[in-house]
Protein backbone atom coordinates (compact mmCIF):
# COMPACT_ATOMS: atom_id res chain seq x y z
CA UNK A 1 0.00 0.00 0.00
CA UNK A 2 1.21 3.05 -0.74
CA UNK A 3 -0.01 6.93 0.72
CA UNK A 4 0.36 9.86 -1.28
CA UNK A 5 -0.45 13.29 0.35
CA UNK A 6 -0.36 16.52 -1.79
CA UNK A 7 0.26 19.96 -0.44
CA UNK A 8 0.80 23.65 -1.56
CA UNK A 9 -2.09 24.21 -3.07
CA UNK A 10 -4.13 27.87 -2.81
CA UNK A 11 -5.56 31.05 -4.35
CA UNK A 12 -3.26 32.91 -6.96
CA UNK A 13 -3.51 35.64 -8.91
CA UNK A 14 -3.12 35.08 -12.46
CA UNK A 15 0.56 35.22 -13.50
CA UNK A 16 1.31 33.94 -10.50
CA UNK A 17 3.07 30.76 -9.42
CA UNK A 18 2.73 27.60 -6.60
CA UNK A 19 4.50 24.54 -6.23
CA UNK A 20 2.53 21.47 -5.29
CA UNK A 21 4.19 19.24 -3.26
CA UNK A 22 3.19 15.24 -2.98
CA UNK A 23 5.03 13.09 -0.58
CA UNK A 24 4.64 9.42 -1.04
CA UNK A 25 4.80 6.80 2.10
CA UNK A 26 7.50 4.90 0.89
CA UNK A 27 10.22 4.65 -1.75
CA UNK A 28 8.61 3.70 -5.40
CA UNK A 29 9.46 5.93 -7.94
CA UNK A 30 12.06 3.21 -8.87
CA UNK A 31 8.92 1.04 -9.79
CA UNK A 32 6.02 3.53 -9.79
CA UNK A 33 5.64 6.14 -12.83
CA UNK A 34 4.33 9.21 -10.73
CA UNK A 35 2.64 12.28 -12.14
CA UNK A 36 0.09 15.46 -11.47
CA UNK A 37 -3.52 15.44 -13.00
CA UNK A 38 -6.24 17.95 -12.52
CA UNK A 39 -9.95 17.96 -12.30
CA UNK A 40 -11.65 20.93 -13.05
CA UNK A 41 -15.72 21.42 -12.01
CA UNK A 42 -17.39 19.62 -14.63
CA UNK A 43 -14.28 18.59 -16.31
CA UNK A 44 -12.65 14.83 -16.23
CA UNK A 45 -9.59 13.71 -14.89
CA UNK A 46 -6.80 15.15 -17.40
CA UNK A 47 -3.16 14.43 -17.35
CA UNK A 48 -1.06 17.86 -16.18
CA UNK A 49 2.33 15.86 -16.06
CA UNK A 50 4.00 12.44 -15.05
CA UNK A 51 7.17 10.66 -15.32
CA UNK A 52 8.02 7.63 -17.74
CA UNK A 53 9.16 4.44 -17.04
CA UNK A 54 11.97 5.48 -18.92
CA UNK A 55 13.05 8.86 -16.92
CA UNK A 56 11.56 11.00 -18.97
CA UNK A 57 8.69 13.49 -18.69
CA UNK A 58 5.29 14.48 -20.46
CA UNK A 59 3.07 17.24 -20.35
CA UNK A 60 -0.16 18.66 -21.59
CA UNK A 61 0.20 21.25 -24.54
CA UNK A 62 -1.87 23.34 -21.88
CA UNK A 63 0.89 23.46 -19.87
CA UNK A 64 4.24 23.00 -21.70
CA UNK A 65 6.59 25.88 -20.88
CA UNK A 66 4.96 26.59 -17.89
CA UNK A 67 4.84 23.71 -15.43
CA UNK A 68 7.67 21.64 -14.61
CA UNK A 69 7.25 18.47 -12.97
CA UNK A 70 10.32 17.19 -10.70
CA UNK A 71 11.02 14.83 -7.70
CA UNK A 72 13.31 14.57 -4.78
CA UNK A 73 14.51 10.69 -4.23
CA UNK A 74 15.82 10.82 -0.75
CA UNK A 75 12.63 13.31 0.63
CA UNK A 76 10.50 10.72 -1.51
CA UNK A 77 8.68 13.47 -2.86
CA UNK A 78 7.13 14.84 -6.36
CA UNK A 79 6.51 18.76 -7.10
CA UNK A 80 4.99 20.24 -10.06
CA UNK A 81 6.64 23.88 -10.15
CA UNK A 82 3.38 25.92 -11.94
CA UNK A 83 4.39 29.24 -13.47
CA UNK A 84 2.45 31.91 -15.10
CA UNK A 85 -0.94 30.52 -13.88
CA UNK A 86 -4.17 31.21 -15.85
CA UNK A 87 -7.90 31.42 -14.36
CA UNK A 88 -7.77 27.85 -16.44
CA UNK A 89 -5.48 26.52 -14.44
CA UNK A 90 -8.02 26.08 -11.86
CA UNK A 91 -8.74 22.51 -10.25
CA UNK A 92 -8.45 19.97 -7.73
CA UNK A 93 -4.57 18.64 -8.08
CA UNK A 94 -4.11 15.02 -7.68
CA UNK A 95 -0.63 13.08 -7.49
CA UNK A 96 -0.94 9.54 -9.27
CA UNK A 97 1.57 6.50 -8.56
CA UNK A 98 1.03 3.91 -11.54
CA UNK A 99 2.78 0.79 -12.40
CA UNK A 100 1.68 -1.55 -15.50
CA UNK A 101 -0.87 -4.58 -13.92
CA UNK A 102 -1.59 -2.44 -10.67
CA UNK A 103 -4.03 -0.37 -9.48
CA UNK A 104 -3.19 3.44 -9.50
CA UNK A 105 -2.19 4.83 -6.50
CA UNK A 106 -4.21 8.72 -5.88
CA UNK A 107 -3.97 11.63 -3.25
CA UNK A 108 -6.46 13.24 -1.68
CA UNK A 109 -5.60 16.51 -3.93
CA UNK A 110 -5.00 19.81 -3.36
CA UNK A 111 -6.99 22.94 -4.81
CA UNK A 112 -6.04 25.34 -6.78
CA UNK A 113 -7.81 28.70 -7.50
CA UNK A 114 -6.66 30.95 -10.09
CA UNK A 115 -7.90 34.34 -9.71
CA UNK A 116 -7.94 38.15 -9.41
Amino acid sequence: QVQLVESGGGLVQPGGSLRLSCAASRSIFSIYNMGWYRQAPGKQRELVARFTSGGSTNYADSVKGRFTISRDNAKNTVYLQMNSLKPEDTAVYYCSAARPGYSVYWGQGTQVIVSS
